[in-house]
């Protein structure tokens, strides 16, 4: 069963699923419905955005593209 994006969903608006060697790493990018806890440690490792944020980069990326996190 899918959850579908928006308000209430966890990931927020958008998903992106990163995939090493076509595994998947269980790391996303991904909006947050609390925009206030962006930027706080309140995660499992994923990389949190404002939603509209995670709405404008899932526009632009493309399938298969290299994601580096510094």
């Amino acid at each position: 069963m899918a959850m579908l994006p928006g308000v209430l969903n966890p990931l927020g608006a958008r998903a992106l699923y990163i995939f090493q060697n076509g595994i998947d790493t269980c790391y996303r990018i991904h909006g947050s419905p609390e925009w206030c806890s962006i930027g706080h440690s309140v995660s499992s490792g994923c990389i949190r955005l404002i939603n509209q944020d995670i709405i404008d980069l899932y526009k632009r990326v493309i399938v298969g593209a290299s994601v580096i996190v510094y």
